[in-house]
């Protein structure tokens, strides 16, 4: 469809920077006011009504997803979620590495980049070190050990979808979206909340849309892509320090917008506010916790919004693994912290 656009000079890749920079900006903005975030929804004191929002999120991108695939705009059969060779011990043990740094951060990826938009210097101190560790799980030093667990597989033949148990994709489909809006309406959560969470959830098919039906060129190809924010991540530290070897991708416009939108919404609602660290030990397990993060995302193959959010829509049994292993290291790491503090909770809702 790109070449019908009336694009002449641009190619689909340099206009999907474009793209990906304006879903940025309204995902940092609905994030921002609704404290969306997966660790808050799991182990926060607030943890029902944040469900509730999560899940509403969640509900949209799936009904929106699978309506675009049923249009036939999009197509995952080729998508990496879709592997016939499913790598359960990578995605299984990165889950339960990244839950676990989720909840030592005090928030998912996606959480600590709106906050580090909303002045959260701990927030961005974790999201560079989540973007080294990430970057070198991928392309560095610990590759060989993604390569080594990815290597580990279960040959799943056509059951690499929910689409293709009894009952197919649409049925599978308004079965998780039923369910996360019944959980959803019983959360507490206000409708506004509610509203601008739906909201938030669109963007997820906006994003698959965008690149696997708009900017799809047979002959300049791009990645189908939506958020996340793992591979974005480390595309984003790497462009910072390289821009001039490597040109800016749907990644690098992601996080720039995610930071912009922050930014926006904390400045025009008086949100914004200067955070740092309190001592050399909450420094420790921030940084311990990026590092899980970063080794945990890549081997998992996403965060709680790209194997989550994006991931679960496609109805991919990859993705549906890889976030209830983040759950389960969520609650796990959260119920050891809070035996060894001796207290029902282990840290402190704050960000």
């Amino acid at each position: 469809m790109f070449e019908s656009l009336g694009f002449e000079t641009a190619t689909p890749k340099e206009v999907s920077v474009f793209l990906a920079l304006g879903i940025g900006v309204l995902f940092g903005l609905l994030a921002e006011r609704t404290q969306f975030c997966f660790r808050r929804a799991l182990v926060g004191e607030d943890r029902r009504a944040a469900m509730g929002v999560w899940l509403t999120a969640l509900a949209v991108a799936v009904i929106g997803t699978q309506a675009a695939v049923t249009l036939g705009w999009i197509d995952f059969a080729a998508h990496r979620f879709m592997t016939s060779d499913l790598p359960f011990l990578a995605i299984a043990l990165g889950g339960l590495l990244f839950g676990a740094g989720m909840v030592l951060t005090r928030g998912c990826v996606s959480r600590l980049t709106v906050l580090g938009g909303s002045g959260n210097l701990r927030a961005l101190l974790v999201l560079i070190v989540f973007a080294v560790i990430a970057h070198a799980t991928l392309k560095g030093v610990l590759a060989p050990l993604r390569t080594a667990l990815g290597g580990i597989t279960v040959p799943m033949g056509d059951m690499v979808s929910l689409a293709a148990l009894p009952g197919g994709a649409l049925v599978w489909a308004a079965l998780i979206a039923a369910t996360a809006l019944g959980v959803a309406l019983r959360s507490g959560a206000g409708f506004g909340s509610l509203s601008l969470a739906a909201l938030l959830g669109l963007l997820v098919p906006l994003g698959w849309v965008g690149t696997g039906f708009i900017l799809l060129d047979e002959f300049d190809p791009i990645a189908m892509e939506s958020l996340s924010f793992t591979a974005p991540a480390a595309d984003t530290l790497f462009y910072t320090i390289a821009s001039t070897s490597i040109p800016a991708g749907f990644g690098v416009g992601l996080v720039g917008g995610v930071l912009i939108g922050a930014l926006a919404a904390s400045l025009l609602f008086g949100s914004f506010r200067w955070q740092s660290f309190d001592s050399p030990r909450q420094t420790g397990r921030y940084l311990s916790g990026a590092a899980l993060m970063g080794v945990g995302g890549v081997l998992a193959g996403g965060c709680t919004v790209g194997a989550g959010l994006s991931g679960v829509p496609t109805l991919s049994i990859a993705a549906l693994l890889a976030i209830l292993s983040i759950a389960a290291g969520a609650l796990g790491v959260n119920a050891l912290l809070g035996r060894s503090t001796g207290h029902g909770a282990a840290l402190s809702p704050a960000e």
